[in-house]
């Protein structure tokens, strides 16, 4: 545990890797801010210094994920003519799923103000689903251009399709339930052809 008054470094982070584990491991009802300074062996105060409550520190870890997920799909443009499209495609897709991503949009559903202030931040143009979509359409159609997707397949219905499935296996999912990977993986191979 940090001494009382001496820097902790790289905060955000540790406590967000600290509330994953725990809603992971125990469910989203476990998630308090002394369970998240406990679990990052941090100062049982540092959460409320960094943030407005747990609510807000909810909803940063949400918006936290959601960009480096969209910034993972957008780097997908440098990997067309690499690789196999589907290949490409399940990696972006199945990175949702990474870092307890089921656990954590049960949590946001459990806090309604976080919810909420997720939502407001989407509305803002905050990096999420729709910034994933859009650089999953674009790198599809980049492999399209390449002749390494036929012509026949849309770029824009496909990544709605990988999205929105996505979406819907983050809500109705929880972190007991089955995997949602294979369910992930047989959506791509039948939408481009693995």
């Amino acid at each position: 545990m940090s001494p009382r008054g001496v820097a902790t470094p790289d905060v955000r982070e540790r406590l967000f890797a600290a509330a994953e584990r725990i809603v992971e491991r125990d469910g989203p009802g476990a998630l308090t801010s002394r369970s998240v300074t406990t679990e990052a062996g941090c100062a049982k105060g540092l959460l409320h210094a960094h943030f407005a409550g747990l609510d807000e520190f909810v909803a940063e870890l949400c918006l936290d994920r959601f960009a480096r997920t969209a910034a993972r799909a957008r780097a997908m443009a440098r990997l067309a003519g690499q690789g196999t499209v589907s290949g490409n495609l399940e990696a972006v897709a199945l990175s949702l799923f990474e870092r307890g991503g089921p656990a954590l949009s049960g949590l946001a559903l459990t806090r309604p103000a976080a919810t909420a202030r997720v939502r407001e931040a989407m509305r803002d143009g905050g990096p999420g689903f729709s910034a994933v979509q859009e650089a999953i359409a674009g790198y599809l159609e980049a492999e399209r251009a390449l002749g390494r997707l036929p012509a026949t397949v849309d770029p824009d219905t496909v990544a709605l399709a990988v999205v929105g499935t996505a979406h819907h296996l983050l809500m109705t999912g929880h972190p007991d339930g089955p995997d949602p990977r294979p369910a992930m993986n047989r959506l791509v191979g039948a939408l481009v052809g693995a």
